[in-house]
C-alpha cells in the first residue's frame, strides 16, 4: 500500500480525481481515504498545516494502515531564483528550521534528545520520482508541450508561511534550503522513527518574498496539479 498525505484539499482534490473502489475511514478527526490508484491500493489524507498534524497524521496511518512508502505531497514556497511556480522539488531531506535549541549546546535544526538534524529522504522514492519527472518530459516533448522543471535539494519545514525576505534568507544561509512549507520535516521524523520508506516532493506555489501574496490561490492551483501528474506518473513506477 502506498500512502499519500497532503496538508490542505487543494493538494488532494486533483489526486483523488482517479481513485477507484472508494472508502474512508474517520480516526481522531481525520479522514483516510483508501481505494485503487493506478491498480494499487492506496490510503490518503489531509493532515491539515503544520508540523504537529503532519506528525499525528502520519503515525496513525502508518498504524492504521502499514503503508509500504508514504509520500508529502503539496505545493511549497521557493527559496532560490532557480525555481519558479509550478517547477517542482524532490526532497534530498528535510529539516525543521524553527526547531532551535542552540542555547543548550545543539545545532539549529537538531532534535533534542538525538542527533538527528536532517532526515534524508529514501532512495528508493527519490529514483522513482525523479524517473517520472523525466518519463513526463519525455512524453511532453513529443507533444510540444512546456516540461517540468525540477530540483533536487533540502526542504525545510517549520510552523510559519514564510513570506518575508529576511526569514528566507535566514532559512538558506543555515539550512542551504531550496524551498520551505510546513509540514515534510515532521512527516519525514515519523517514518524514519518507524523505518518506513518516505519520500517528498513539492511544487513551487510562491517565491517566499513579499510578492508571494499575490494570487496565491490560483499559484497553489497551478502548482498541486503539476504535482499530481508527478505522483500519477510514480504510481505506475513503484
Amino acid at each position: 500500500m502506498i500512502g499519500i498525505i497532503c496538508a490542505m484539499e487543494i493538494e488532494m482534490k486533483k489526486l483523488l480525481e482517479d481513485m477507484t473502489d472508494i472508502s474512508e475511514v474517520k480516526h481522531a478527526g481525520l479522514r483516510f481515504v483508501t481505494g485503487k490508484k493506478k491498480d494499487k491500493d492506496t490510503v490518503m489524507a489531509i493532515s491539515g498545516v503544520g508540523k504537529v498534524n503532519a506528525a499525528v497524521c502520519t503515525q496513525i496511518m502508518i498504524d492504521l494502515f502499514k503503508p509500504e512508502i508514504i509520500l508529502n505531497v503539496g505545493v511549497a514556497g521557493s527559496l532560490t531564483p532557480d525555481l519558479n511556480v509550478t517547477d517542482i522539488v524532490i526532497a534530498s531531506q528535510l529539516v525543521q528550521h524553527d526547531m532551535d535549541c542552540t542555547a543548550l549546546g545543539f545545532k539549529k535544526g537538531q532534535i533534542y534528545g538525538s542527533g538527528e538534524r536532517f532526515f534524508p529522504a529514501n532512495q528508493y522514492v527519490v529514483d522513482k520520482l525523479k524517473e517520472s519527472i523525466d518519463i513526463l518530459n519525455s512524453e511532453k516533448e513529443k507533444k510540444g508541450e512546456k516540461q517540468i522543471h525540477s530540483m533536487f535539494g533540502t526542504i525545510a519545514s517549520g510552523d510559519l508561511f514564510v513570506s518575508e525576505d529576511s526569514v528566507k534568507k535566514k532559512i538558506v544561509a543555515e539550512f542551504q534550503a531550496v524551498a520551505c512549507e510546513m509540514e515534510g520535516a515532521a512527516v519525514a521524523q515519523v517514518c524514519v522513527a518507524n523505518e518506513l520508506r518516505f519520500g517528498v516532493v513539492r511544487a513551487i506555489s510562491d517565491s517566499a518574498n513579499e510578492s508571494s501574496k499575490m494570487d496565491y490561490g490560483e499559484f497553489c492551483r497551478q502548482a498541486a496539479d503539476t504535482t499530481a501528474e508527478v505522483v500519477n506518473m510514480f504510481m505506475t513506477r513503484v
